[in-house]
């Protein structure tokens, strides 16, 4: 079934006000559409989870730096809605897709943004200035629009997690951040919308990203504990690869996004490469020692 699209806030909003006063939990899943599996398992939760369920598809201006992707990143909302029409099981479907216009987030005239701190300023933040102010900005605009209980996010964008956590807590927004696993091709690749701008050959050449993120994750469960000894794994599967230039391969704290010179606990690896143009980024949480 195709799902209910929306365009504006006060449709939105009006659709919300019927779903409370039939006391529904509701499901946001926020995306910027060219939907894939990755981000049908964040709805299929939602749907399993929650009484109803939003997806918003809106490719985010403000999250893009000058020389960055926005206008040729993938766009495909037919696609998107047919991809929503076949997911959910037992009769449950998505409820409302919103698809707002950059007009109608952003109305002339608007200044405010939102700056969560420490968490954007590293990794990402670093490489991409302003990046987490427009994702921060935008995912407030979503959580005040759908008023949502509960809001899904992919395990892939570790760091956006982090920082809408963040947000949350110090703004006391009243929804609850759930972390969805990252969804895999067979052959470890991460899922992302930009996985369609690889050839065939760089796309073989990604694939050195999940394999470092193994060699890390493999050095750890062995009882290795040194940093340096886990990065020199990951980072020599990357330096390997000739196609592959490294922006950064780390071993952070997850909760602080720190670095780490000896894992205690819990421990990101996190990389950021280009693979030809394509900026693609992956992570995995390390297993703790098995001795």
């Amino acid at each position: 079934m195709t799902p209910n699209v929306v365009t504006r806030s006060a449709e939105l909003r009006d659709w919300v006000r019927v779903a409370r006063t039939h006391d529904r939990t509701i499901g946001l899943v926020p995306t910027m559409g060219a939907l894939h599996a990755g981000h049908l398992s964040l709805v299929e939760a939602s749907l399993r989870e929650c009484g109803a369920t939003v997806v918003s598809i809106f490719v985010n201006p403000t999250q893009f730096g000058p020389s960055e992707d926005f206008q040729r990143y993938p766009r495909d909302l037919e696609g998107d809605l047919a991809k929503l029409a076949g997911t959910g099981k037992e009769g449950k479907a998505v409820d409302l897709v919103f698809v707002p216009t950059v007009e109608e987030m952003y109305p002339e005239g608007c200044t405010t943004t939102v700056d969560v701190g420490a968490p954007a300023e590293v990794l990402e933040g670093a490489f991409r200035p302003g990046h987490f102010r427009g994702v921060a900005t935008v995912v407030l605009k979503l959580f005040n629009q759908v008023l949502p209980d509960v809001a899904y996010f992919g395990h892939k964008d570790y760091q956006q997690t982090v920082v809408v956590r963040r947000m949350v807590e110090d703004l006391c927004v009243p929804v609850e951040i759930r972390v969805c696993p990252t969804v895999r091709e067979p052959d470890g690749l991460a899922l992302s919308s930009r996985n369609k701008y690889l050839s065939a050959e760089e796309r073989r050449q990604a694939l050195a990203i999940s394999r470092a993120l193994r060699a890390a994750a493999d050095v750890a469960a062995g009882g290795e504990r040194r940093a340096e000894k886990v990065l020199s794994a990951m980072r020599g599967v990357l330096e390997a690869e000739p196609g592959v230039r490294v922006q950064y391969a780390v071993l952070v704290d997850p909760l602080t996004l720190r670095d780490m010179t000896e894992i205690r606990g819990r421990a990101l690896a996190a990389i950021a490469t280009y693979v030809g143009k394509t900026r693609l980024i992956d992570n995995i949480m390390l297993p703790r020692s098995s001795s």
